[in-house]
């Protein structure tokens, strides 16, 4: 299985490398900013470096989008897991037209409402992934596994 793993830097970022038992032992490939945090912590992997700012930036969404079919068409995967934030919708709604399954997992401070990212994706995900039980009330569809820390 390869996995593509997108999210901003920063805590979205370190959201996804907490679930580094699920995904060292695949095939991966990441999209992040081109960030010293971001570098740093994923020195030695592939990774893709988006445009950004990317909230509310049409300019980072048209230029990210044309980097998103490039990178989905080149790199195949079978899976793109994100934590958001919004560099993840283009890649949601490409790959949902390329058939690529979709997990998104909220972020661990969003105990209630969703954040604008999760609203986006949340209708065309495979898997929705929240950390606490209040949202799962909320987003029927939604999978509470609790914490991630």
């Amino acid at each position: 299985m390869k996995v593509l793993l997108v999210g901003s830097s920063g805590g979205h970022l370190t959201h996804l490398y907490m679930l580094k038992p699920f995904w060292e032992k695949t095939e991966r490939v990441w999209v992040t900013f081109d960030k010293e945090d971001a570098n740093s912590l994923l020195t030695g992997e592939k990774v893709y470096h988006c445009f950004f700012p990317t909230n509310r930036s049409l300019k980072a969404l048209l230029i990210n989008t044309k980097m998103v079919y490039t990178i989905l068409k080149k790199e195949k995967p079978d899976v793109i897991i994100s934590a958001g934030a919004a560099v993840a919708v283009p890649y949601f709604y490409l790959g949902k037209l390329m058939r690529i399954k979709l997990v998104y997992m909220e972020v661990f401070d969003r105990m209630d409402k969703l954040t604008m990212t999760g609203k986006l994706v949340y209708p065309i995900s495979d898997a929705f992934i929240v950390q606490w039980p209040q949202l799962k009330k909320k987003y029927k569809k939604a999978i509470n596994l609790g914490s991630i820390f």
